[in-house]
């Protein structure tokens, strides 16, 4: 376990030892490599937690994931209220995954589509904010405030057990993070943008796009917000841009574990990124497999 915890989640000043020791080639010729230690795990788990969430979605297992992706759905639709000068009354989630935020004035244009939207972008939030410890931490405590908050806006009793349960959960896994046993946080982290990112997608699709269910976000924009839109062609929208934001943590993620950003702080590794992909720059990934089978036989 120390050897993936000072190459894949380590600090910078250990994984950038980590990578001059081993004299692995720095490649300045502007061309972005995948995949070295840490690259090569997050794919390992990200694609794990992937199979997981569609194996098991349907079952009990997943139910406290689900329900958790109906708070951030809901919370999305208060959040954008509040931003927009309106009142929020209560935030509720119920046992069958569905969920409703009531609330007055503000801009229904922008509220009610921002459930799904929100929660898409919140997932690809997390997986970009599992690529780093502090970062990790931060991505935490911002979801754990969140969970607390919503406990003054007229919860039911099962989202004051969601909301309490998982403020616990997570308070307990970053003490176990910074006392015990790292990178525990980033993998937590890690599970919550991947699950509720394919949760998602699946819902978008079960909800909007494969039937327009009446009352759904979807049927109520047709109604309220945009009538020459139809409720599967909006579903198919909100469709596009969560699986795009899934991409975008993926890239974002692999670009912030690369060695090029090693020393670089977010914006910066992100403009160089931006700077490479506008200089057609290429991104090998030849050294995916060769750094798998580097880790599974040090791990033997």
């Amino acid at each position: 376990m120390t050897y993936y915890q000072n190459a894949f989640y380590g600090d910078d000043d250990s994984y950038s030892a980590y990578y001059n020791n081993n004299n692995i080639e720095n490649y300045d010729d502007g061309t972005w490599t995948c995949c070295n230690d840490r690259q090569t795990l997050f794919i390992l788990f990200y694609f794990a937690f992937c199979a997981l969430a569609i194996l098991f979605h349907d079952t009990i297992l997943a139910k406290p994931v689900r329900l958790i992706a109906t708070f951030i759905h809901e919370m999305s639709h208060a959040t954008v209220c509040w931003l927009t000068c309106g009142e929020v009354r209560g935030i509720q989630v119920y046992e069958n995954d569905g969920g409703v935020t009531t609330f007055v004035g503000g801009m229904r244009c922008l509220i009610i589509p921002a459930g799904y939207v929100g929660l898409a972008f919140s997932a690809m939030t997390f997986v970009i904010m599992s690529a780093g410890r502090y970062m990790a931490t931060v991505a935490i405590a911002g979801f754990t405030i969140s969970l607390l908050v919503a406990l003054f806006f007229s919860p039911n009793r099962l989202l004051v057990c969601i909301s309490l349960g998982y403020a616990m959960v997570n308070i307990i896994v970053t003490l176990i993070e910074y006392t015990a046993f790292t990178p525990i946080l980033q993998f937590l982290v890690l599970y919550y943008g991947v699950t509720v990112g394919m949760y998602a997608i699946i819902d978008i699709h079960d909800d909007t796009v494969f039937a327009a269910i009446e009352g759904s976000d979807a049927h109520a924009c047709t109604t309220q917000v945009w009538p020459c839109c139809h409720p599967q062609t909006i579903g198919l929208q909100w469709s596009f841009m969560a699986i795009l934001f899934q991409l975008i943590g993926i890239w974002v993620s692999l670009l912030q574990m690369s060695h090029e950003c090693t020393d670089l702080g977010f914006m910066q590794c992100l403009s160089v990124g931006f700077g490479a992909s506008m200089e057609d720059s290429d991104i090998d990934f030849e050294g995916l497999w060769v750094q798998f089978s580097n880790i599974t036989g040090r791990n033997q």
